[in-house]
């Protein structure tokens, strides 16, 4: 017996919003795929934008009495570190700040990190990533984190260094940097500035399966168990890191400092803060030692 024709079109009409909604689905989940195959593809450069970093100095910009030290890569090019002194280098040993840098900045813009150490007495040691700046190579985390600590062991070498003072201060991406460096290398203490929990963590941030992740900085993993006074430091208004990671660092460490300005990511500490910030930090290092 034939459909009437109007049945036919109840049927047609009712199947239409299941077949839209399958489409849509279809559109979505190609949409999400392609969103994590571009960031897994793009992550390199979006970890380490290396080219957007500045331009290097022509001359070292600390004094002449800064001592470079270069290691060669198999792959071509070095990759070197710059030791600032706080004193002569026959004086008697004494503190050292190793400041490990953003994933946009280069060892010769470090200024207002370099001169409050120095201010302080604590020489600074500046170690520059693979790809950055002057150095050959190609950045990872494996990478960077085998060179500093590479640059570690020559600094103990020094006759005006304290092995018992040394100082990590890591700024952003170099926060994650200074905690894999002191998973092997012990320093006396630890100052994260801006420091997320893991890449990982910050990829989920953006849609993106932790799994996609190469270059983890697990910091999360690592921070809990370093057994060292830790400084954190934070800006409440970071809109690329927030501020949730410092208070979820603080909560794997419950012994650490946190210290928090209202300022955003790259703005820290804010306008008139540096006072506050540099005393902060210069009580911790009296805390932990590293001052008298």
């Amino acid at each position: 017996m034939p459909v009437p024709a109007a049945s036919q079109d109840r049927r047609k009409l009712a199947r239409r919003p299941a077949a839209v909604l399958r489409r849509l689905v279809i559109i979505l989940v190609a949409g999400y795929l392609f969103w994590c195959g571009a960031l897994y593809i793009l992550q390199d450069s979006l970890i380490f934008p290396a080219d957007m970093a500045p331009t290097p100095l022509k001359l070292i910009p600390y004094g002449k009495s800064t001592v470079v030290t270069e290691f060669p890569l198999e792959d071509g090019g070095a990759v070197m570190s710059w030791y600032v002194p706080a004193r002569a280098a026959n004086s008697r040993p004494g503190p050292v700040a190793i400041f490990f840098h953003g994933n946009a900045e280069i060892i010769d813009f470090e200024d207002e990190i370099v001169q409050p150490y120095l201010g302080l007495g604590v020489s600074v040691l500046l170690p520059e990533y693979r790809g950055y700046g002057r150095a050959g190579g190609k950045p990872s985390e494996a990478a960077i984190v085998a060179d500093c600590v590479r640059f570690y062991d020559e600094l103990l070498k020094r006759p005006d260094v304290d092995p018992a003072r040394i100082v990590f201060h890591g700024r952003s991406l170099g926060g994650a940097v200074a905690v894999q460096v002191a998973a092997q290398r012990k320093p006396a203490a630890l100052i994260l500035q801006s420091t997320f929990t893991s890449l990982a963590r910050m990829a989920q941030g953006y849609g993106a399966p932790s799994f996609l992740v190469r270059h983890g900085f697990r910091t999360d993993e690592r921070i809990g168990s370093l057994g060292v006074p830790v400084l954190l430091a934070h800006g409440r208004r970071d809109d690329i890191v927030p501020f949730r990671h410092a208070e979820q660092l603080r909560a794997l460490v419950p012994d650490a400092e946190l210290i928090a300005f209202d300022c955003d990511h790259n703005g820290f500490p804010g306008d008139g803060n540096d006072d506050a910030y540099w005393d902060g930090i210069t009580a911790f290092l009296r805390t932990a030692k590293v001052l008298p």
